[in-house]
């Protein structure tokens, strides 16, 4: 029987069941976390080397301006760290990439943030002279999906980098999470690059500095789970809720962080099903689910108001890290 693997595009995820240091802080309520990737971790937790910043955000659940706000001002100072890791300086020239199809609303978060973004280079070519300080010269291209053009993702944009001479690049696309609680609510941001297709489970050849030749930051949100994921976590969820009731603590469930419980209690709740580890457990749900054609991928029935919130703390960050001359926002 082959190990089963979850699907998750998030690094914090994938560096739960190993004993990983990662840092912490909270910034005004939201939670920022970052990691170091070493190339022996690198091949445990199937990450590649490099820094992951982790943004856990409520905003777009509450839909609050001042939430939002704060999270673009986070989220442009995680951008400008990343910048600095990778030596990008203010003459640099930047190319921001939005992937993903424009026309499947949970993909389409990387093509809407291109149409938010202020682009310069424009400007630099007509009239450089008057191009105020605190502007950097930046482009931007969506290059939309296979499926819809025929040309691999990859070849679109090694194209473009040829043409017009970037210096970097930062990507920005959807992706897949393994918890159900983390859809559109977290924030990745990372200097290793990124698969395009990787949210909707259909990865293309990835876009990184080994393979495009300049630095690439990927800025990733993770907007669909399957259905494994999903049936898994219910079950998690009702074998938590069922132990607090147990123990006369019926308050609100933490997906994240309530234990699961014991193996004895959970066997008398469910079985040989509640036996199982947590591995073996989504192994047999996919094994169910996957040859039925049940294994779909799954969005928030609210993901066009959350795409839009979405859209809005990304491109504002993106200008802020970029153009000195822009922000910080004020809530």
């Amino acid at each position: 029987m082959d190990k089963y693997s979850v699907r998750t595009d998030l690094a914090s995820e994938a560096i739960k069941d190993f004993q990983i240091p990662e840092e912490e802080k909270n910034i005004n309520g939201i939670e920022l976390k970052r990691v170091f990737v070493d190339e022996e971790n690198s091949g445990r937790i199937g990450k590649k080397p490099g820094v992951y910043y982790t943004i856990d955000t409520r905003a777009i659940e509450t839909h609050d301006n001042d939430d939002i706000v704060n999270c673009e001002n986070v989220l442009a100072n995680v951008i400008k760290e990343v910048m600095e890791f990778e030596n990008i300086k203010n003459e640099d020239k930047g190319l921001i990439v939005g992937l993903g199809n424009i026309n499947v609303t949970p993909d389409s978060l990387g093509p809407l943030v291109v149409d938010n973004v202020i682009v310069t280079r424009h400007m630099f070519m007509i009239n450089p002279s008057k191009v105020s300080p605190g502007i950097r010269e930046v482009s931007a291209i969506a290059p939309g999906v296979m499926g819809t053009t025929g040309i691999e993702t990859f070849d679109i944009i090694e194209a473009v980098k040829s043409k017009i001479d970037v210096d970097y690049m930062i990507v920005v696309d959807a992706l897949a999470s393994r918890s159900i609680d983390r859809v559109n609510k977290t924030i990745q941001i990372t200097n290793t690059g990124i698969s395009p297709g990787s949210g909707v489970g259909n990865r293309r050849k990835e876009l990184s500095k080994e393979t495009i030749g300049i630095a690439v930051i990927a800025i990733g949100v993770p907007t669909v789970v399957d259905a494994v994921t999903i049936t898994s976590d219910t079950i998690d969820i009702i074998m938590k809720y069922m132990n607090n009731l147990h123990r006369n603590k019926p308050e609100e469930i933490d997906i994240e962080n309530t234990p699961r419980p014991n193996k004895e209690y959970r066997e008398e709740l469910f079985g040989n099903v509640g036996a199982l580890s947590e591995e073996e457990k989504r192994q047999l749900i996919d094994e169910i689910l996957t040859p039925t054609g049940f294994n779909m991928m799954v969005t928030p029935k609210e993901v066009d108001l959350d795409i839009s919130d979405l859209t809005q703390i990304i491109s504002k960050a993106i200008d802020q890290a970029l153009h000195p001359i822009v922000g910080p926002y004020e809530a």
